[in-house]
C-alpha cells in the first residue's frame, strides 16, 4: 500500500537572528512561506504548517496547523503532533529554501519510498573547506568526503517520531538519524536552492528569480 506523505513546513521561527519574520518576506510576488507551502501541496498528500505564536495563516489551504516552539526541534515536534499517526513518510521543508523545486521534493520522497530511512538533497563541495578555531585554520577537510545538505528532507515517519521521543535538540535531523544507525541517503540537490539566512541572501535569491 502506498504510504501517505505529509509535509511539515517549519515556518515557526520568530526572526530573532534575521531581525523580522523571514518566512513572511516577499519574493517575486509571493512570501517565502507561500512558495514552500505551494511546493509541498504539489508533491505531498497532506501539508502541516508550523507558524510563530500569534501569526494567523491566510495563504493556500493546509491540512493542519501547529504553533512554533522555542527552538526548531520543539517546533518540529509540535508539527509531528499535528500529523496523524498513520502517516508513512514525512517531508521536512522550510521557507529558508524558497527555491526548492518540485524535483527535489519528489526525489527525497522516492528515495524513502524505495527503502531508505531518510533522504537529503546535496550538492558537491567545490571550494576548499577548513576547520577554523579562534580565527586560525587548524584542519583542511577533503572535498571528496564533503557535501552541502539542503532542504527539503524526507524520513520514514516512525523513524523520525522515535528519534524525537526523548525531546532531543539536534543540530540536524538527518545527522541525528545517521548517528542512531539509520540509513540516510543522498539525492541530487540544486545550486540555486540557496539558504536564506540573512537579508543579503534574500537579495541574491531575488536576483536569481
Amino acid at each position: 500500500m502506498r504510504d501517505e506523505v505529509w509535509a511539515i513546513v517549519l515556518a515557526g521561527g520568530t526572526g530573532t537572528r534575521y531581525g523580522r519574520l523571514k518566512q513572511l518576506e516577499e519574493l517575486a510576488g509571493y512570501r517565502l512561506v507561500d512558495r514552500t507551502v505551494g511546493a509541498a501541496r504539489r508533491t505531498c498528500d497532506r501539508v502541516a504548517l508550523v507558524l510563530p505564536p500569534g501569526v494567523e495563516w491566510d495563504g493556500e489551504p493546509v491540512d493542519a496547523l501547529a504553533v512554533g516552539g522555542d527552538h526548531q526541534s520543539s517546533s518540529l515536534r509540535n508539527g509531528l503532533a499535528a500529523v496523524p499517526d498513520d502517516a508513512g513518510i514525512l517531508v521536512l521543508a522550510d521557507p529558508a529554501h524558497p527555491l526548492a523545486t518540485d524535483r527535489i521534493f519528489t526525489g527525497v520522497i522516492t528515495a524513502v519510498r524505495d527503502g531508505a530511512d531518510g533522504a537529503v538533497p546535496v550538492i558537491p563541495m567545490l571550494e576548499v573547506v577548513q576547520r577554523v578555531v579562534d580565527g586560525v585554520v587548524v584542519e583542511t577537510l577533503p572535498k571528496q568526503d564533503t557535501v552541502i545538505t539542503q532542504s527539503p528532507q524526507a524520513f520514514r515517519a516512525d523513524v523520525l517520531r522515535a528519534a524525537h521521543a526523548g525531546a532531543p535538540r539536534p543540530v540536524e535531523n538527518s545527522g541525528m538519524l545517521a548517528a542512531l544507525g539509520h540509513r540516510v541517503v543522498t539525492v541530487p540537490g540544486d545550486p540555486a536552492n540557496l539558504h536564506v539566512a540573512r537579508a543579503e541572501d534574500l537579495a541574491v535569491v531575488r536576483r536569481l528569480v
